[in-house]
């Protein structure tokens, strides 16, 4: 009980303390404060930690909902595509700022949740991103040259999904109209542009006096898809400053795209760096016309904010084939390592793999090893021969195929299903037969990524394990032997310009369980000191297999850590419940059900002495069987 002890000092002397710690450990909060959450991931550096500790595991249990807020923009799929709710709202200047699906952004009292005002771009709501109609939150950025008062003084920045950079004046809710015309910013100006397959559904990332967007490309559609080209333009005027392309062209006949930079990207303000995680070039399960490592996909770069240079890189996936991205933001904070404290870069991607790199140079902080892959048999690829393994931390989910049933006649199923497919590990690339991907392109670290709390060096992230069936079928025999592959919760890639169509699908049973043990969506929290797992426990209850379903399910939508040392987190699939757990144990010390599944990353501030826990309820655009709703939800101590 040596916790109730540490805390009991509650007031702003602790709170100075912890803000001071912060600082030592070389990774700094936003200056607004630290009753505030002024980034997607709180501090520039995304560890998505508060040292607020009004909220502690002792009182957890008191919490309930303050304040529900709906925001009335829902899509059912009926004639536009299906809306998701996956927004982190923003606090600064005393007040909750939002974006909703259809990209308007909203102002909230954040006492009360009523509304103060809202914006509304008018997207074209036809456009979708692979995962329907969604947006993730905003960067904002405060002039120093302007007075207080002073129209768009600060000012909040909201990528589209139509691809456009929006600048609004956080007092007002009007457009900055200095800002590139009346406001706003065309980002469609990228090669091999196509209206509906270019989008943006993550915020931007804002460094000195710069504001830089990723892109969001469609999977798996075609080779030639359009370039995954990072972008920075100046705050105030919205002038194009740099560009930097993930991949180039090889000395010979090279055919891709992508290779975008789709999830969240982070900053380091002091060493002048902007962080970029990027995805699989296209398309994701052929590589034959893209040969090489293709660099820098798959990787994580580290860009100079004045040029848009590489400062470096470093690639987690070599000639990815497995729609493998480095989905998960990266993370900034100092280790102690080695009788030193060291800057580092925490980067993970659908692997399961978690890399840690020395944020100066990019160089592994815990060693890495090129070691020998699987090979392809299918003509026209050429597989890397080695992969980047991480000596440490472990992998984070399952790698290898064991398969499982909850009854024999369950396991005689899944042993037909993949019977003749090739399943030899993580990197065992597509065949014309069949292969086992596993822990999946779901599976592993994805765009939840992972909260970092700088007290114990614990890095807490959910993590999935969906086996997949992958097939890549020859064009010229598609439309005979692929018909019989159809099956429930099937997908089909076009995979256009290639000779081969994708296809996959989660290996399931009959009773829906899929066909490894449970539980398929963990919590995890890792040592980042020793570089080992310190607790994993089930996430979420998977109600798919029915109301009483095996514990832990697929999940998406990340974590926050507190200095009460309590873990919140939502995400989990067709389970509505917001959830506490203890950061140290991975005890859970509370939950409370939500109007839809939280498919969004949690956050919470300060204000007027009492804190706040804020989730976005909305259910996920791609899954139908989810309920939806509209709702942001707000809890406090009661």
């Amino acid at each position: 009980m040596q916790e109730d002890a540490r805390y009991c000092f509650v007031g702003p002397l602790l709170t100075v303390w912890i803000a001071f710690a912060v600082l030592a450990m070389g990774q700094s909060f936003a200056k607004e404060g630290p009753g505030e959450w002024s980034n997607y991931g709180n501090d520039p550096g995304g560890m998505r930690f508060s040292p607020l500790t009004q909220i502690s595991r002792k009182n957890v249990s008191k919490l309930k909902a303050a304040w529900v807020f709906h925001t009335g923009d829902i899509s059912d799929g009926n004639g536009r595509p299906r809306s998701g709710f996956e927004s982190t709202p923003l606090f600064v200047d005393g007040t909750l700022f939002l974006t909703t699906p259809f990209n308007r952004v909203i102002a909230l009292d954040p006492a009360t949740g009523r509304l103060r005002w809202a914006f509304d771009p008018k997207i074209d709501q036809t456009w979708q991103s692979g995962d329907g109609l969604i947006n993730r939150g905003l960067a904002t950025w405060v002039d120093p040259k302007q007075a207080l008062g002073a129209p768009c003084r600060r000012r909040l920045f909201e990528a589209t999904i139509d691809a456009r950079l929006i600048a609004v004046d956080a007092a007002t809710g009007s457009a900055c109209t200095d800002f590139g015309t009346n406001g706003e910013v065309s980002l469609r100006g990228v090669p091999g542009f196509h209206a509906g397959w270019y989008h943006m559904t993550s915020p931007p990332a804002v460094v000195d006096d710069i504001v830089v967007v990723g892109s969001s490309i469609d999977d798996n559609t075609r080779v030639d898809m359009p370039g995954g080209v990072v972008r920075a333009f100046d705050v105030r005027s919205g002038a194009l400053r740099w560009s930097w392309d993930p991949i180039q062209p090889n000395a010979g006949n090279f055919h891709s795209g992508a290779a975008n930079a789709w999830s969240i990207m982070t900053v380091d303000p002091e060493r002048h760096l902007v962080f970029v995680p990027t995805g699989s070039a296209s398309p994701d399960y052929f590589g034959g016309l893209r040969p090489g490592d293709d660099k820098w996909a798959d990787s994580v770069v580290a860009l100079r904010a004045d040029t848009g240079k590489l400062a470096w890189g470093f690639q987690l996936v070599h000639h990815d084939l497995w729609d493998f991205d480095v989905a998960s933001p990266p993370l900034l904070t100092t280790l102690a390592h080695e009788g030193a404290k060291v800057p580092v870069v925490i980067a993970g991607d659908k692997s399961g793999f978690l890399y840690v790199l020395n944020r100066d140079t990019g160089v592994p902080v815990f060693k890495v090893e090129e070691r020998p892959v699987p090979q392809s048999d299918v003509p026209g690829e050429v597989t890397s021969p080695t992969q980047p393994i991480p000596v440490a931390p472990p992998p984070l989910a399952p790698q290898q195929l064991k398969l499982w049933g909850a009854t024999p006649a369950e396991y005689e199923a899944c042993r037909k299903q993949v019977q003749g497919l090739r399943a030899d590990g993580v990197f065992t690339p597509p065949a014309i037969q069949g292969t086992v991907s596993i822990p999946g392109n779901l599976g592993g670290l994805n765009w939840s990524g992972y909260a970092f709390d700088p007290q114990r060096g614990l890095l807490i992230a959910n993590t999935n394990n969906v086996p997949y069936e992958v097939r890549l079928i020859p064009r010229e025999s598609a439309r005979g032997s692929g018909s019989e592959l159809i099956q429930e919760h099937a997908e089909y890639g076009a995979q256009t310009g290639s000779p081969y169509l994708m296809y996959r699908r989660p290996l399931f049973s009959p009773a829906n369980h899929l066909c490894v043990a449970p539980p398929w969506g963990t919590l995890v929290a890792v040592d980042m000191v020793r570089g080992t797992i310190r607790w994993q426990v089930p996430l979420g209850t998977f109600t798919l297999a029915g109301p009483n379903g095996p514990p832990g399910t697929v999940s998406l939508g990340g974590p926050m850590v507190t200095a009460g040392g309590l873990v919140f987190i939502a995400g989990t699939f067709l389970d509505s419940h917001f959830r506490a757990f203890d950061v140290e144990t991975g005890r859970e010390l509370w939950s409370a059900e939500l109007p839809a599944p939280g498919h969004a990353t949690p956050m919470t501030y300060e204000f007027h002495g009492k804190q706040y826990v804020v989730i976005a309820a909305g259910g996920h655009a791609r899954l139908s069987e989810e309920p939806q709703s509209d709702a942001v939800v707000a809890f406090a101590l009661q």
